[in-house]
């Protein structure tokens, strides 16, 4: 996934996917969230022997990725060109 928002600082990169933890907003915004939703889909993500990560820049946006192992080779996954 990939937003045109705020974009998140380095210091806080590293902390994001953990739970409680949120990023450190625009000043006066009126964003608001629990710090749970990175959190689960890096539980859910790591259980299926994934991993999940984000690259992102300050004032232009971040872009979130995730691997599984496999889901590449499976042939029931495969879509013909």
């Amino acid at each position: 996934m990939k937003d045109s928002g705020v974009g998140i600082a380095p210091q806080d990169i590293d902390t994001i996917f953990e739970i409680y933890r949120q990023g450190q907003s625009n000043p006066g915004s009126s964003l608001s969230g629990t710090g749970l939703g990175l959190a689960i889909c890096k539980k859910i993500v790591e259980a299926h022997g994934g991993r999940i990560w984000v690259e992102s820049e300050l004032g232009k946006g971040s872009t979130f990725y995730f691997a599984l192992p496999g889901a590449a080779e499976a042939s029931e996954f495969l879509i013909p060109a």
